[in-house]
């Protein structure tokens, strides 16, 4: 999937700049554009990206994306380099940055129709959001769990930190910041 863009705030989608212009004959829809973090396109086993970008700029807000499948092995697709997320590459498939220039789609590639990106965007970003939650909640977990480690480890003013009420209350307020978190994902999620 491939709708972020580094050089927009495209979290919110009317930011969206790559373009997908209809050729003369309307038999392909020619796009141009950047995107990063498109998932899965550094497996080898990935064939296509789904690709939101704009095909009318002159729309109502939502109603100027699209999506279209996109075969990757298109002349103009260039998968440029590797990103991480939160620190992790996601092997084997990983996210990539990913150029398209001048790439020639079939018309008949788009998905459910002009001015229906966003639209689609929104029924496989919800889990895709609470996927991340639930990661970042997991790595909430690591790091109350090295705090806890430390604290008994180290000393300070002639005592294990650990024992100091300060740093107490730090992991009490940690604890349930996390159980917070994880109520409300879990609460999201259902």
């Amino acid at each position: 999937f491939g709708m972020t863009e580094p050089a927009v705030a495209s979290s919110d989608a009317k930011n969206i700049q790559c373009s997908m212009v209809k050729s003369a004959d309307g038999k392909y829809y020619i796009v141009n554009g950047r995107k990063h973090w498109t998932s899965g396109a550094m497996d080898s086993r990935c064939k296509i990206c789904i690709l939101m970008g704009k095909t009318d700029f002159n729309a109502a807000g939502f109603k100027q994306q699209s999506q279209l499948v996109v075969p990757m092995n298109l002349k103009g697709v260039k998968i440029v380099r590797h990103l991480s997320v939160f620190g992790y590459d996601d092997a084997p498939h990983g996210h990539a940055e990913v150029v398209f220039n001048n790439v020639y789609v079939p018309s008949q590639n788009l998905i459910l129709g002009e001015g229906r990106g966003f639209e689609i965007a929104q029924g496989r970003l919800g889990p895709g959001r609470i996927h991340h939650c639930m990661r970042i909640i997991g790595m909430c977990e690591r790091a109350l769990g090295l705090m806890k480690r430390r604290c008994l480890t180290r000393y300070a003013f002639g005592s294990m930190i650990a024992k100091h009420t300060s740093i107490q209350q730090d992991i009490s307020d940690s604890r349930c910041e996390i159980e917070q978190a994880r109520l409300l994902v879990l609460q999201t999620a259902a």
